[in-house]
């Protein structure tokens, strides 16, 4: 009969540790693969896998880091949105020049539009050795 209820207990410990562990899970989580090197907060960021979450549950700042290349940067999005979409997690860059700027991320809770500065626009532009316009991929500036 002991060891009846030991076995009870264990089980239900261990459910109750599995439940704390589902609830203790980051929000805003995804992990994305960028094909090429890209901007964020006017910092190049190498080509690569990339874990972004948020900072804490009750803070809208991101981390954007990546393991292999030791590559982190902390972001603070100019707005958080509802996703309503229900989409795949992804990211969006603006293509000005050669450079792609970060400009959205969407989780499956929350879309955070990224700063894209003026300066790193015109920075970005300059490069260009084309000498045309750059032209937005996807997001707004």
């Amino acid at each position: 009969m002991k060891k009846y209820c030991v076995r009870i207990l264990c089980a239900f410990f261990g459910f109750a540790a599995l439940a704390i562990t589902a609830k203790g899970q980051i929000a805003d989580q995804i992990v994305v693969k960028v094909p090429y090197e890209f901007v964020v907060d006017g910092k190049t960021l190498p080509a690569g896998p990339y874990r972004i979450n948020r900072v804490s549950d009750n803070d809208k700042a991101l981390v954007i880091s990546n393991a292999e290349n030791r590559a982190a940067i902390f972001v603070l999005p100019i707005e958080v949105a509802d996703n309503t979409r229900n989409e795949q997690p992804k990211v969006s860059f603006q293509l000005v020049g050669d450079q792609h700027l970060l400009s959205t991320i969407e989780t499956a809770e929350h879309v955070f539009s990224i700063p894209v500065s003026s300066p790193a626009v015109l920075e970005a532009a300059m490069k260009r050795h084309t000498g045309s316009s750059g032209s937005e991929n996807s997001g707004s500036n």
